[in-house]
């Protein structure tokens, strides 16, 4: 039996963490749950790994569970395969990744379609160093959407795939010092990492400051379909929990940074930010806490940490301070239960959401996170609201109906990687049963988006009403379900736009868009769905769409790329557009 010592609880009482080398996690009485598992590396290593295998067995298919565990390594040496599945997070606490290293992997490998992986979400890696055993074989991070691995070092070469179908992730300030790619994946983003090459992949990969992304003299664009910007204009990396040199646990916050290129933390005196000490934050407990005591806490002036769990809420927590801090390990779920928002943040700056996910309850909601209220005018661009993988569902787990899955008012604000989610499947689902019109609407000016991904709203999944919003990547699948067209469609023009930029916009730029087709087979006899145009925006100088890919597949097609021009898509016939000048040339009509 070893304890560690931390400052932990906001009551202002030392606490004893004491942790087996048999269970090899914390006791439920730490104060973090029984749903947080402590790793030491002076425990028994073979131990840690029967536990850890047996958790991989339990959540390998578990897509809707409602359990959660964050698995959280403490500096030092290990042995071990860290293998990551549905609502598991691993965690390094280390102050910079090199803290924590795992010779083996930590990796994601399981499928729910014979080496498919297109359903393996809502997992994470964090703030290690992993160091292969082989050098024959990558590391496997074969996942799609929601499922980051950030703040990593691999001393190897990494694949995002099983050689099949995937379909998103993000690599996002993490180094990979062999090479990183996909061989059959659809999409991918990767974000301030710094890569020794990239391989393959099919529809959709974008790079920003990145470092070893392919070069414009490959001729890129549309042999091999990738984007490329060279630096990031204005980034505050995701809040992580570590050690203080004391050895105190809690979460640094980096610092808003602009024009980057590469990682933050090649040191710890390169990387600016501040550490906030446990006894700032309120601990949640999903046994214990509601919207009651957690908004309760936030007039107390504290920070909230969710530790994992489902929260169901009666009212919306409501943010009104700046600086405010909400961070969640192990994927902590928030569900409103009477109709309203979950998340209500007002027009104030530097508030940051780390590491939240969100259901839609059986009420239907008109949004479920809110950043900024309608007519929000203030200046946030010395320190701007950020939001860090924000990930959004309506469905899957249960039937919930919601208007809007996020709504930002406020100008200024950061988001890093989203997955906005009307479930297509799981539990609760059906055109009228999980209703969702969409994912993402901005009326907030100097808006900046890294790694959207929007699927199957019934309206339009992002609507932009803001000045100067700007999106590098955009991953988005139309809705299958819509009945017909004579349901879905936008004042008798057949579907919606994935894609609308409202009419009185002056200025939007987006990078990297792949948007998609998978329209339900039709019953005989059924008429086909199709959907008018991939993106609808104003003509206008300052409206620009850079590297544009759709793609079609089983029933139906899209007609057009933007407004009523460029050509219709095929059937499994990728279509690649230059920029939207290119569309909106004479290939049309």
């Amino acid at each position: 039996m070893r304890t560690l010592y931390l400052y932990l609880l906001p009551c202002a009482l030392w606490v004893s963490l004491s942790f087996s080398e048999a269970e090899g996690m914390f006791s439920p009485d730490s104060g973090l749950g029984p749903n947080v598992w402590m790793f030491d590396p002076s425990m028994d290593q073979e131990a840690m790994q029967a536990r850890l295998d047996a958790l991989h067995s339990e959540r390998a298919n578990a897509e809707f569970t409602s359990e959660r565990t964050a698995l959280l390594f403490l500096p030092g040496t290990y042995e071990l395969d860290v293998t990551v599945d549905y609502y598991v997070q691993a965690l390094g606490l280390g102050r910079v990744p090199g803290d924590v290293v795992i010779n083996g992997t930590v990796q994601s490998v399981a499928s729910t379609h014979g080496g498919n992986v297109t359903s393996m979400f809502w997992r994470g890696a964090e703030n290690m160093t992993v160091v292969p055993l082989s050098t024959e074989e990558p590391v496997l991070w074969a996942v799609s959407q929601a499922a980051p691995y950030r703040r990593m070092h691999v001393k190897g070469d990494v694949q995002f795939d099983l050689g099949m179908w995937a379909s998103g992730g993000l690599l996002a300030n993490s180094i990979v010092d062999g090479w990183a790619g996909l061989t059959t994946g659809q999409q991918w983003f990767t974000r301030n990492s710094e890569i020794g090459s990239w391989r393959g992949g099919n529809w959709n990969r974008t790079f920003v400051g990145t470092l070893g992304a392919p070069s414009e003299a490959d001729e890129l664009w549309p042999a091999k379909p990738t984007t490329v910007i060279d630096r990031t204009p204005n980034i505050r990396e995701k809040p992580f929990l570590c050690l203080s040199e004391a050895g105190n646990l809690g979460v640094f916050v980096p610092a808003l940074q602009k024009d980057t290129v590469g990682v933050t933390w090649r040191g710890v005196d390169d990387e600016v930010g501040e550490w906030l000490p446990l006894d700032r934050f309120y601990i949640a407990d999903p046994e214990r806490d509601d919207a009651e005591s957690l908004n309760a806490a936030l007039s107390d002036q504290k920070d909230l940490f969710f530790t994992p769990g489902v929260y169901y809420l009666k009212a919306s927590i409501e943010v009104m301070n700046p600086d405010t801090v909400l961070f969640g390990i192990g994927l902590p779920t928030l569900i409103p239960t009477e109709g309203t928002a979950a998340l209500k943040i007002s027009d104030v700056g530097g508030v940051k959401i780390a590491g939240l996910v969100f259901d839609a309850g059986p009420k239907d909601s008109s949004v479920l996170v809110e950043v900024g209220e309608l007519g929000s005018a203030r200046d946030h661009a010395a320190n701007p609201t950020s939001l860090h993988d924000l990930y959004v569902r309506i469905g899957g787990m249960a039937a919930g109906r919601a208007e809007t899955s996020v709504v930002v008012h406020s100008n200024d604000v950061i988001g890093d990687h989203f997955w906005l989610w009307r479930g297509d499947h799981g539990e609760g689902i059906g055109w009228d049963v999980n209703p969702g019109a969409h994912g993402l609407i901005v009326h907030g000016d100097d808006v900046t988006i890294y790694g959207l991904f929007n699927e199957h709203y019934q309206s339009y999944q992002t609507l932009w009403k803001g000045e100067r919003g700007r999106t590098y990547f955009y991953q988005c699948e139309i809705p299958y379900d819509p009945p017909s067209n004579e349901i879905w469609n936008d004042e008798g023009k057949p579907g919606f736009a994935a894609y609308k930029v409202a009419d009185s916009v002056e200025t939007h730029q987006a990078w990297g868009l792949g948007i998609y087709s998978f329209f339900w087979p039709r019953e005989e006899g059924d008429p086909l769905v199709v959907a008018h145009n991939a993106i609808e925006a104003p003509e206008k100088p300052g409206i620009e769409f850079t590297h544009i890919s759709l793609f079609t597949a089983r029933a139906g097609w899209i007609n057009h790329v933007i407004n009523d021009w460029g050509p219709q898509t095929e059937n499994l016939v990728p279509l690649f557009i230059e920029n939207s000048a290119e569309a909106l040339s004479n290939q049309g009509p």
